[in-house]
């Protein structure tokens, strides 16, 4: 995390990954870092957990790329670092996009609150560098923000359109709108003047 890892080898990579899948948390909450990118074109948050030794992509997302998703049969399960567990679900093959590059990578999916977490095994394959002190994430030349989720969270409503409208393609309107969690926001625009 400090600069050491990328040189370092860990034992548990030359293993059948199926046989020791660690992750930190099934959650990055407040205290994560994330960064903005793209699994298979699908834009994303992606938890950044060097204390995770695979990258795991959310069940949901994972079921929207159905013709990537490799289903498990086998009962597989991931442990955290807390003692909570999570059942792999499947396998994908995937375009991790993240800065101006895109990575080919395999990614587990399993039942996470985070979209993604980018574990050990892709920050070391594509010689990722995490610095805590300028909160980036660099690799071949490329300095990658960093954000804590809840500085980035707290300006995000989701709003529903208050009815049924249909808006012709290649335009825009501004229809009327409510928050999707009533009294979750403090602020929603809920009328608009004509």
């Amino acid at each position: 995390m400090y600069g050491r890892l990328t040189g370092r080898r860990l034992p548990f990579l030359n293993k059948a990954l199926e046989e020791g899948l660690k992750v930190s948390s099934l959650c990055g909450g407040r205290n994560g870092l994330y960064l903005k990118g793209s699994i298979c074109g699908i834009p994303c948050l992606m938890l950044v957990d060097t204390g995770a030794n695979v990258t795991l992509v959310r069940t949901d997302l994972a079921q929207k790329l159905k013709e990537n998703f490799i289903y498990t049969a086998l009962k597989i399960s991931l442990k955290t670092a807390t003692g909570e567990k999570a059942e792999i679900r499947g396998k994908l093959d995937a375009a991790i996009e993240c800065g101006c590059r895109k990575f080919q990578h395999r990614i587990y999916v399993a039942d996470i609150t985070d979209p993604c977490i980018l574990g050990l095994d892709f920050l070391q394959k594509f010689n990722f560098k995490v610095d805590l002190e300028k909160n980036e994430i660099r690799t071949g030349g490329e300095e990658i923000p960093l954000f804590s989720a809840s500085a980035e969270h707290s300006k995000l409503c989701s709003v529903l359109a208050k009815e049924k409208t249909i808006i012709a393609a290649r335009s825009e309107c501004l229809i009327q709108g409510v928050p999707e969690v009533s009294g979750k926001f403090r602020y929603a625009v809920t009328d608009f003047p004509s």
